[in-house]
């Protein structure tokens, strides 16, 4: 496994990260917790050295899974959680609320050391952009996190290039964590270019399309009751059918290149730029390797030509997430 910078920050990491989010939250059936840790510590003795998690994600049980998972690991690997959400004020147990008051920023990092047990969070991402706070009171309340000792780096999760631009004013940003793959590419406009210019890695979550881009799912597919999926317009019926030309591309570079279509999916994302590090997940051994066979996966300048240009005649069918859940993204 080789390591990449992201960005200019120096904060060093493995090529391909591990996103836990699944193993616990939005993703059902959940295996038992110690198949998990034992999928994290596999993932470490394999190379992988970048975790991903979030307070929101079960609530508060991803963070203790990985905080234990991890905890023979301190000084080898880099964790990075989230903060910006609360509970409903309706009391219907959901986490569908902003917040990103500057206290209540110092009260989730407090909270989110102790269940990673750690003794300095490695990267601390704003989940969402909270319009009522602005940016600049949140990456000043970082920044005083990182004076304290208690963050290292600071991260944006969905910002668009205002809002990034705004934040790295005040307190350089080492990442910016948002959706990016064959599947949904609008990041290529105006925020790649950005972070670039800025010197600012990004971290693609759900390089494989929320599974899309494995191959494994298709118009006649059901998914677990309480999946994520259940609710997305991408997964209808209808456009899964429709989108599955792109499964098609996939199949077809990777009979050539004698990989799998998710090795391909995730080696077209790697050669984008040298700064970017996706973090798929996944809660099975299997796809685990696969994933990481990713890196091994060797794409020229004329593969990746062929890829683009067969993609960009594929028109995806299906919003990514509903209206309502799509208004928090970008700003």
């Amino acid at each position: 496994m080789q390591n990449r910078n992201l960005g200019k920050s120096g904060l060093e990491v493995s090529a391909l990260g591990l996103g836990c989010m699944g193993m616990s939250f939005s993703f059902p059936p959940f295996p038992e917790k110690k198949e998990m840790i034992a999928l994290i510590r596999k993932a470490v003795e394999m190379g992988i050295t970048f975790f991903d998690t979030a307070e929101v994600y079960g609530p508060y049980v991803n963070e203790e899974l990985v905080g234990e998972a991890l905890l023979p690991f301190h000084g080898q690997v880099i964790i990075a959680t989230k903060f910006g959400f609360k509970p409903s004020s309706s009391g219907d147990g959901r986490w569908t609320e902003l917040d990103s008051r500057p206290e209540h920023i110092r009260d989730v990092a407090e909270a989110s050391l102790k269940r990673l047990r750690v003794d300095a969070i490695d990267l601390f991402y704003q989940h969402r952009v909270d319009a009522n706070i602005p940016i600049e009171d949140v990456a000043g309340a970082v920044k005083d996190l990182i004076q304290a000792g208690k963050v290292k780096y600071f991260g944006l999760s969905e910002a668009g290039v205002k809002t990034i631009r705004r934040a790295h004013a005040i307190q350089p940003v080492t990442a910016l964590q948002s959706e990016y793959s064959l599947m949904y590419r609008t990041a290529e406009k105006e925020i790649i270019p950005t972070l670039e210019e800025l010197g600012i890695g990004f971290v693609p979550f759900s390089p494989l399309g929320r599974g899309f881009l494995t191959g494994k799912i298709n118009e006649n597919t059901k998914f677990e009751q309480g999946d994520f999926r259940n609710t997305l317009p991408r997964f209808t019926a209808e456009a899964l059918k429709a989108n599955q030309a792109l499964v098609e591309l996939l199949e077809r570079i990777a009979k050539l290149k004698n990989a799998t279509p998710p090795q391909i999916a995730l080696a077209w994302l790697l050669n984008q730029k040298p700064w970017i590090v996706p973090i798929p997940g996944t809660k099975k051994p299997q796809r685990l390797e696969e994933n990481i066979g990713a890196t091994a996966v060797e794409l020229n300048v004329e593969d990746l030509q062929e890829i683009n240009a067969a993609a960009d005649k594929i028109q995806i069918q299906g919003a990514r997430y509903p209206e309502a859940m799509d208004k928090l993204t970008g700003r």
